[in-house]
């Protein structure tokens, strides 16, 4: 069996959320302050790990709604559905374990284990009565906190109706739950073998050959391991004597003492014996790192990554060791679950990629059942599967939106295959980003990227500080990603995004079998007889113009190209385009000089390309305004470098935004990226 889904009511930062899990590693990520730790703890409170950690009002989802706090306490209630893994036989121990908490106990499919924290029977009414009156919900809370957290009880129960507490409890003793929350100091842990997690491993991985040869039968093995145990004994005995042969004086001095104080009374003397076990040796060993070098150094010198490793790594061991017949007989446990928050911790990117690899494998090898993990690490998001993804979004205080990729792909369709299969090869480290901003902004290539922000800086937004992540597609596949963010699909990640496209006007022969090529926008459906003309993005723009979370942009209809085209279009006056890597900056600051559209012609170099261009211009039937910005954009666009001229160009206006207002430079952002952005931050 495996934890099916969790629901979770009037806990911390959840008002009431239902979050499907499946069977292996389960890697719940999200921008800060969505409850990833809270989901682990949810799962922790109902399985009872660490329950000597008392709750807090705090822990009560913050109701502000004044007629929700009168009409009922506050309480936390949480769920946990378990479901029976596929092929799983009926006569399994874990089917066993559940089988008084089945919900069907006909179908023996789905268990449930419930946990409650509310007032204790008879408060409810003194409780509503004390709250009639508030006018605020921070005066209810000071009741709830004064008068009557401390009445506050914790409930567990399963199945289809209310179980008994016994069986609960009975179900809860044979489930190895492990938790490591994200601020850990494990250097203690991995010392020395008194130490009872170090000791327990080393306790049950002692003559590990011989509990796990299959060959030998039960009474052949213990016969074995007691022979061992009794020649330890009888080896470590002359030592033992002979420590009490050394301390023989002393001690006679030292106990005189205690004659001296009355502790001889009744003809009491204390003196020292004894026998020594592995149990007690093991406190004398002390787990150290050794090198190739020959270097040897205690544990605790390393450093707090290289120390998580191998504290989880003996975790692993343990909760192997617990759940093993042969050692604990009935005392194993039937069930393992490992959580560990912010699993990078004190790791490295290339160790983040083995640590997950070696989550998974501990997985398939039945160590764990299930694996729970949070994560802020953008290489934990591009390395897991997109299967093992939740991500968790909010819009409001307890509004938690959960978006699973597993299920967003239809896998019976073709496209939907594909889009998924791009995603996963594509989602590295820097897309994964994706997963952890609160709004994102899809772009074609390097220039959109890079002058984004500085685009932003101009209108007085900074996207930083609204956590909105400009993502760089290296191509027009915005769809293969959107279905991750398309909320009409309840399974999709919730974000607020925007496709950033080039309208790229263009035209193909009519009749020929020829690819579309490009044109200018002055050029557009000015011979109809002879071309077919297309716009890019027209479906896409009428798709989206009402989606609920997703827009595209592009350029004027009638005047637009590119954004290079745009950017010259709009500033035909701005010298700070004119940038080291232009190819042509000479001609394109005299053509801004000259007043009308026949002297920047004037000024043009000979080339076929500007042939082209002024001779479509002179018979646009354009403006002379319309034809001066067509011939600068057109020449620009044929003059740039998109990389390096968008480098150059971001700090170039970087530096021209620094300057005192009354020397700056005036420049206009083009308006498809104003109306974008403007939507992007409503």
């Amino acid at each position: 069996m495996y934890i099916k889904k969790i629901i979770i009511s009037g806990f911390r930062n959840f008002k009431e959320v239902s979050i499907p899990f499946h069977e292996g590693v389960n890697a719940i990520i999200g921008h800060n302050n969505t409850g990833k730790s809270n989901l682990l703890r949810a799962i922790a409170l109902v399985i009872g790990y660490n329950e000597s950690r008392s709750l807090r009002t705090n822990d009560l989802f913050y109701e502000t709604d004044i007629d929700i706090l009168k009409q009922q306490s506050p309480r936390i209630k949480i769920t946990l559905v378990l479901h029976r893994s596929k092929d799983e036989p009926l006569e399994s121990a874990e089917m066993a374990l559940f089988s008084g908490l089945m919900t069907d106990p006909a179908l023996s499919e789905e268990a449930q284990l419930r946990y409650e924290f509310k007032l204790m029977e008879g408060q409810e009414d003194n409780y509503k009565a004390d709250v009639a009156e508030a006018t605020t919900a921070k005066e209810i809370w000071k009741i709830i906190d004064h008068d009557y957290f401390r009445l506050y009880k914790s409930y567990r129960s399963g199945g289809n109706a209310a179980a008994e507490n016994k069986e609960v409890y009975k179900v809860l003793a044979q489930i190895d739950f492990q938790f490591l929350d994200a601020i850990r100091d494990v250097s203690h842990d991995l010392y020395a073998g008194y130490n009872p997690l170090l000791r327990d491993v080393l306790n049950f991985f002692i003559d590990y050959s011989i509990k796990n040869d299959d060959t030998k039968t039960e009474e052949e093995k213990k016969e074995e391991l007691k022979s061992l145990r009794d020649s330890f004994i009888q080896q470590s005995g002359p030592l033992m004597q002979t420590l009490q042969n050394r301390l023989q004086d002393g001690k006679n001095v030292f106990l005189k003492y205690a004659v001296d104080t009355g502790a001889t009374f009744n003809d009491a003397m204390p003196d020292f014996d004894g026998e020594v076990t592995e149990n007690e040796m093991f406190a004398v060993l002390r787990m150290i790192i050794k090198y190739a070098a020959g270097i040897e150094i205690p544990a605790t010198y390393n450093g707090l990554g290289y120390n998580n490793l191998i504290y989880m790594s003996l975790l692993l061991a343990k909760m192997q060791a617990d759940s093993s017949i042969t050692y604990l007989k009935r005392n194993a446990k039937v069930m393992s679950f490992l959580a560990i928050e912010e699993c990078e911790a004190h790791l490295h990117p290339a160790m983040q990629y083995k640590f997950l690899q070696f989550l998974q494998d501990n997985n398939t090898k039945g160590h764990v059942r299930q694996i729970f993990i949070t994560s802020h690490s953008t290489q934990i998001a591009s390395a897991v599967k997109l299967d093992d993804l939740i991500c968790l979004t909010t819009s409001e205080l307890g509004k938690i939106d959960v978006g699973y990729p597993r299920v967003v792909f239809n896998m019976q369709d073709a496209g939907d295959v594909a889009s998924k299969q791009y995603v996963q090869r594509f989602l590295d480290a820097t897309k994964a980003d994706m997963f952890f901003a609160n709004k994102l902004i899809f772009v074609e290539g390097i220039a959109e990227e890079l002058l984004l922000p500085v685009f932003a800086r101009y209108l007085g937004m900074n996207l930083t500080d609204e956590h909105v992540l400009v993502v760089n597609m290296g191509g027009r596949y915005f769809s293969h990603f959107l279905k991750l963010f398309d909320t009409r699909n309840p399974n999709a990640i919730n974000k607020k995004i925007v496709c950033l496209t080039d309208i790229d006007p263009s035209r193909k022969k009519k009749a020929m079998n020829e690819e579309y090529e490009f044109c200018y926008p002055y050029e557009y459906n000015k011979d109809t007889a002879s071309y077919d003309y297309k716009h890019h993005a027209d479906a896409e723009i009428g798709q989206y113009i009402n989606h609920p979370n997703i827009r595209f942009y592009r350029q004027d209809v009638a005047y637009g190209k590119t954004l290079e085209y745009d950017l010259m279009r709009e500033n035909s006056n701005c010298e700070l385009l004119l940038t080291d890597s232009v190819a042509n900056r000479a001609e394109i600051k005299a053509m801004m000089a000259e007043a009308s559209a026949a002297g920047m012609m004037a000024k043009m170099k000979q080339s076929d390309a500007n042939t082209r261009i002024k001779a479509s211009v002179d018979q646009s039937g354009w403006n002379e305004d319309e034809k001066r910005k067509a011939l600068l954009a057109s020449r620009y666009l044929n003059s740039v470098s998109k990389g390096r001229n968008a480098l150059e160009l971001n700090v170039a206006l970087m530096g021209n935004l620094e300057k005192p207002v009354a020397d700056r430079k005036e420049f206009h952002v083009p308006q498809y990226i104003v109306d974008a952005l403007t939507w992007l931050l409503s």
